[in-house]
């Protein structure tokens, strides 16, 4: 508790002068007990204007909150006030912090009675909220929103000040309005500890995809890097056929080939020169998708339309596909017009990266990114297919195991046109260099985001374009090999 006091009140020093009213709201149990340990720091350190509330309503304080009590009762100057029964709120203003302390993630249960008033009374203040653990009223995995959960009655926090490990929360869209900034503190646990705990969620960093990627032979030729084909492009899209085929190239696939209508030839050929094509007899979308050569990986869907000739030419190339598949964009939109393609889909070499409306289209409607996840990893097991939920926390759903990987690289600027088109490209490069689907995936996801936070840097996020991330995917893939 000492540490964690400590790492929260050094945070809070580095961001609020000590003139700053600093009002902090403390529960009866240990993250009760951690906040008054802070407010104990910060007086200590010169914060004069530290106002204390410890709610023990029910008289039962967790041991080490009723310590740090004990403490602060022996301060002089300092005020502190327990509440017992009745609450008389402290004026609150924009210019205040809060200080939340009142549950943590040890809540059990959906806050109840006074507390939901006092979590509105907040909320409602402007102040500024710094939630320590996790904002009172949240829960650490999941929320089910679809019910008994309300946002009302939750401390909606500036900024959250987690230790050692985030929660899964902390990765759900419908919850950044109640985490605001979140930022983890290292409180010195034991790693190897940790490492020895049960879960089926990780957190994706460099050193993950290091060990996962595999290292050039000097003496080699194009041949042993694959061959990917790309079903993709159709009158008015075939950007997205060139943007998902140079990034292929960018991430070392050895041969790139798009097959699409008949009109894209010029364009192709010349904004991808290094790109073979090959020729639909339909001029302005795909008809046919027969496999007339040998290639490690298929990638299908960027710009491809979802006309009924493409769909049926779709479930024909799923009858017999002989490797690797990659399905994304409107090859996940035909399947949705035609779902019984689900179940065609070649188990343990199929990997789908759905944004949530195409996710929507495929498995049906969903509240939240939380019931959304829980689904593809249903989905992922049912139909033994790789699914990468794409978001700002782009999650890998793996069926093998049902473990789930959540990225960590990526900005907002990554949300623009084409953006996933290339992400298909570098998944697909993966998959023909002999990488597994999950695995390909799971570099694929890292590598599109660095690649993406290196263009951030020169570009600022307003600026990236999508052809921005594929220019620097190969920056990308040496960065995270040679760091």
């Amino acid at each position: 508790m000492e540490r964690a006091a400590s790492a929260v009140a050094v945070e809070m020093m580095s961001r609020f002068l000590p003139s700053r009213r600093i009002v902090v709201m403390a529960g009866p149990g240990n993250n009760g007990g951690d906040a008054l340990a802070v407010a104990r720091i910060l007086f200590e350190q010169g914060y004069q204007n530290v106002e204390v509330y410890l709610f023990n309503v029910g008289g039962k304080l967790s041991h080490d909150c009723n310590e740090e009590r004990k403490k602060l009762l022996a301060i002089d100057g300092l005020k502190f006030i327990e509440v017992t029964k009745e609450f008389n709120p402290p004026a609150l203003g924009e210019s205040d912090v809060v200080l939340d302390g009142l549950f943590g993630s040890g809540l059990k249960g959906p806050m109840m009675g006074g507390f939901v008033m006092v979590a509105r009374y907040i909320n409602d203040s402007g102040a500024y909220v710094v939630s320590i653990d996790i904002p009172s009223g949240l829960y650490g995995e999941w929320n089910d929103w679809s019910s008994q959960a309300n946002r009302r009655d939750m401390i909606h926090a500036d900024l959250t000040l987690a230790f050692q490990i985030p929660r899964l929360s902390f990765f759900f869209e419908e919850n950044y309005e109640i985490l605001g900034e979140w930022k983890l503190l290292d409180i010195d646990l034991d790693e190897t500890t940790i490492k020895t705990l049960k879960t089926d969620f990780f957190w994706v960093d460099n050193r993950n995809i290091r060990a996962m990627l595999k290292m050039r032979h000097p003496f080699t030729a194009k041949r042993d890097y694959g061959s990917a084909i790309f079903f993709a492009g159709s009158t008015g899209l075939v950007g997205a056929s060139v943007l998902s085929s140079r990034a292929a190239l960018r991430s070392g696939v050895g041969l790139a080939t798009v097959h699409g209508p008949r009109g894209a030839l010029n364009i192709v050929q010349t904004a991808a020169p290094e790109v073979m094509f090959e020729p639909d007899r339909n001029e302005h979308f795909i008809t046919d998708m027969t496999l007339h050569h040998g290639h490690q990986a298929v990638i299908v869907g960027p710009g491809l339309g979802a006309h009924e000739q493409t769909v049926s030419a779709l479930e024909g190339l799923l009858k017999n596909v002989p490797n690797s598949i990659l399905l994304d964009a409107d090859a996940l939109n035909c399947i949705a017009k035609r779902p019984a393609l689900l179940t065609m889909l070649p188990p343990s070499r199929t990997v789908i990266t759905p944004h949530a409306g195409e996710f929507d289209r495929l498995f049906g409607e969903h509240n939240s990114t939380e019931d959304r996840l829980k689904t593809a990893i249903e989905m992922a097991r049912r139909y033994k297919i790789v699914i990468v939920l794409k978001g700002h926390y782009t999650m890998v759903v793996r069926p093998s195991t049902g473990r789930v990987t959540i990225n960590s690289t990526g900005n907002p600027g990554m949300a623009t046109a084409g953006s996933g088109d290339v992400l298909s490209g570098i998944i697909g490069a993966f998959l023909a260099q002999g990488y597994e689907p999950e695995i390909a995936a799971m570099v694929g996801v890292y590598v599109h985001g660095l690649a993406g936070d290196l263009a951030a840097e020169e570009l600022g996020e307003f600026g990236i374009m999508a052809t921005d991330i594929s220019d620097r995917v190969g920056r990308a893939i040496h960065m995270v090999m040679h760091g």
